[in-house]
């Protein structure tokens, strides 16, 4: 399906961030714009908060006067819903209640004409629900932007049970018109970002709750291995944790209490006591004048001996961590891999180190029969990592620890020392990411290819998490979200299916 024109009257109701930032898009795509807000004066203080922000731009030389004035006479503030009689699409940023938006369309239904297409910003209700009381439910869909909506490039089309499949694909074409990134999704809880995203806050909380580590160093480890743009608290602050604490709850709440969207207390208490983050001064951080943001725990400088580095199997995608140990002048020693093991073990001298497969140290050397073992995280490039957890197992000395800290310091890297957890910190994201993904495809949210660039673009993730998973091997994920779910011996870490059944044929291919 073609694009609206762009002599298509757009309509917005409502005129806070969101509202003026979905006008601004329309009326920058050379769309005619009404904006109305049932605030007095409020439409109008909307495109002069847009005005301010085009101009912004052209004192930083990226968009001329002329440019903004165009803009500007595109936009015209309405006093009221018979204002939008004409316009070809109407969009709502308004409250988040089922029965308000109901109400709304109701209304646009009977005074915008039939061809028309109404679309709802919501980021949690059901566009079903919504749409569920109206004479033509197929004409209306989901249309979530994300916020800053002139600055984030994704856009859900989200598709009711009734919305007609020409109206969606007329919506995708229009939100790429709009230089925006659209993705398709049916109308879930959460839809596919909200869904998905859901693991990155709730592994990293259920780490800080354990004592795993302090919030600075996880989300160090989340940015500087895992290439996240920001760890999991921080970003936590910066949306608000009354806002993330919704949304997880809404989602959990609508999954029938599924234990893998559990809310968590250490949020709560949060949210409880008013520090809900940036906006209130206090959050996981101390924002208030004056206050010092704590700095990770790294370990200080290991001094050990290294003995040669023994790489037993083919080294597959830690070639780069292996590459870095040649560069930093250690002395290699290869054997072949001793049984079926996907990925390599190394050895220094009688210490044991491990990539993580989602068992702590402790239990691992137990099941392996290995005297020392010190695992290390999941890395998204270990070429250009600059830290990385550890984790002991039980019966590891000292001598031993200070050996493995010499050796990942030794490679460039900041060690933090973790409690011996599962998963440690990055693998265990990236698996439950993949997992709640690779569940979304599977009933039918979004298709894979939506799924992961859904989560690029619209939380900046360094890769989308099916992609990841397939970088990985989908049986070593499989077997990291196994060995979690035995070790916590719950739900919440349950395979999915699809991702399970096709790591089964990935593994019997490579047989």
């Amino acid at each position: 399906m073609p694009a609206l024109d762009t002599s298509i009257v757009v309509g917005v109701v409502g005129a806070g961030a969101m509202g003026a930032g979905i006008a601004q898009v329309a009326a920058q795509a050379g769309h005619p714009v009404r904006l109305y807000d049932t605030r007095d004066g409020a439409a109008e203080a909307g495109i002069a908060g847009i005005r301010k922000q085009l101009e912004k731009r052209v004192a930083k030389g990226k968009l001329t006067q002329e440019a903004v004035e165009a803009v500007i006479e595109r936009l015209a503030p309405v006093t009221g819903l018979d204002d939008f009689a004409g316009c070809g699409l109407v969009v709502e940023a308004i409250v988040e209640k089922l029965e308000v938006k109901r109400e709304l369309f109701g209304r646009l239904e009977a005074i915008c004409g039939e061809a028309a297409i109404l679309a709802s910003n919501t980021s949690s209700l059901s566009i079903t629900s919504i749409a569920a009381n109206l004479e033509r439910p197929e004409r209306l869909a989901g249309l979530h932007f994300f916020n800053p909506a002139p600055v984030m490039k994704l856009v859900e089309i989200v598709s009711g049970l009734a919305t007609e499949p020409t109206v969606a694909e007329t919506l995708y074409a229009t939100a790429a018109a709009w230089g925006k990134t659209p993705v398709h999704a049916s109308s879930t809880p959460g839809f596919i970002v909200n869904r998905v995203a859901r693991p990155f806050y709730a592994e990293g909380l259920r780490l800080l709750q354990e004592g795993a580590a302090d919030a600075a160093t996880l989300d160090a480890l989340l940015r500087q291995a895992g290439g996240f743009r920001m760890g999991p608290f921080e970003l936590m602050d910066l949306i608000g944790h009354d806002v993330n604490y919704a949304v997880t709850r809404s989602v959990f709440d609508a999954y029938y209490g599924d234990t893998r969207f559990e809310p968590s207390l250490v949020q709560l208490a949060l949210v409880e006591a008013g520090r809900l983050g940036r906006k209130s001064g206090q959050g996981f951080y101390d924002y208030r004048e004056g206050a010092e943001k704590p700095v990770p725990r790294f370990a200080a400088p290991a001094h050990a001996d290294l003995p040669p580095l023994v790489v037993e199997g083919e080294a597959g995608f830690l070639a780069p961590l292996v590459e870095r140990a040649e560069a930093a002048g250690l002395e290699l020693v290869r054997h072949p891999a001793q049984g079926a093991e996907a990925l390599p073990t190394l050895r220094l001298g009688e210490l044991n180190l491990a990539l993580s497969d989602g068992r702590c140290a402790t239990e691992r050397a137990a099941d392996e029969r290995r005297e020392s073992l010190v695992l290390f995280d999941l890395c998204l490039d270990y070429a250009d990592a600059s830290a990385i957890a550890l984790a002991a197992s039980a019966a590891t000395s000292e001598a031993q620890r200070a050996v493995a800290a010499a050796f990942f310091q030794r490679l460039g890297l900041a060690v933090a020392w973790v409690d011996d957890t599962p998963g440690l910190v990055v693998l265990r994201t990236v698996a439950m990411l993949a997992n709640e993904a690779a569940d979304a495809v599977h009933q039918g949210v979004c298709s894979a290819a939506d799924g992961d660039l859904a989560m690029r673009a619209g939380v900046n993730y360094p890769r989308g998490p099916l992609v990841w998973a397939e970088a990985l091997g989908l049986g070593y994920v499989h077997r990291t979200l196994t060995h979690l779910q035995q070790s916590y011996g719950q739900d919440r870490y349950r395979a999915a299916f699809l991702l399970r059944r096709k790591a089964i044929a990935e593994e019997r291919f490579h047989e």
